[in-house]
């Protein structure tokens, strides 16, 4: 039987990428966007739904999937302060797993970051690790749990920081080996692929997947 998936923050450098690969997968036969703006897409299995995040509680039986991909996320600098980064990174996040485990999805699948720790003397990682604990008191069958170094790809607002970041990881790559080779930088759309090989293999329990390029490329384990 066919499924429905879920995305939220599919104009987003990893959500732009898992978009057409949901669209595309014969494991589904529905994907719906949520978010505040519509996506440039048409497909005849796309369903787009405009939410005010602040309010997601009032749009929960529009929240009803099998698969749910969170690729919500901004940084500190774009949310311009902690609060607001703390509402879209953790609110939004938890507030949209708790919907749809309530709703009786089977899988919420999440992008966090490398790093990401609730004891974190840093706020970013900190805020992300306390976001996977909020997530994992979620009742779902099963939650898979992104960690990403710096991301490749073309954003559509250039990260000046992220630009120079990615030449730099870029180029120390091929020496980043063993313990080290989980800061090597990886592509979005790697990411992407390694969350519909993980929804597709319809596991049971919580699963952490780091960032190496080559676990996320041959397995999403």
């Amino acid at each position: 039987m066919q499924k429905t998936a879920l995305i939220a923050g599919a104009s987003g450098l990893i959500g732009s990428q898992l978009l057409p690969l949901l669209l595309a997968s014969n494991r589904y036969n529905r994907v719906i966007v949520v978010g505040r703006r519509p996506v440039l897409v048409v497909h005849p299995k796309l369903e787009q739904r405009l939410l005010d995040f602040d309010h997601l509680e009032d749009h929960r039986f529009q929240l009803i999937a099998d698969d749910v991909f969170c690729c919500l996320g901004t940084t500190l600098r774009e949310a311009g302060s902690k609060e607001a980064f703390y509402t879209v990174d953790y609110l939004y996040v938890v507030k949209l797993a708790a919907l749809t485990a309530g709703n009786f999805a089977a899988q919420f699948l999440v992008v966090s970051a490398l790093g990401a720790n609730s004891h974190s003397r840093f706020y970013y990682s900190r805020v992300k690790g306390e976001m996977e604990e909020a997530v994992q008191q979620a009742p779902f069958r099963a939650i898979h749990i992104f960690r990403p170094s710096l991301l490749l790809g073309q954003r559509a607002r250039p990260r000046t920081g992220e630009r120079i970041g990615a030449f730099v990881l870029r180029t120390l790559g091929p020496i980043l080996q063993g313990p080290l080779r989980k800061y090597r930088a990886v592509g979005a759309d790697t990411v992407a692929h390694a969350m519909l090989s993980a929804a597709e293999a319809s596991s049971v329990g919580t699963q952490v997947h780091s960032s190496t390029p080559a676990r996320l490329a041959s397995s999403g384990l």
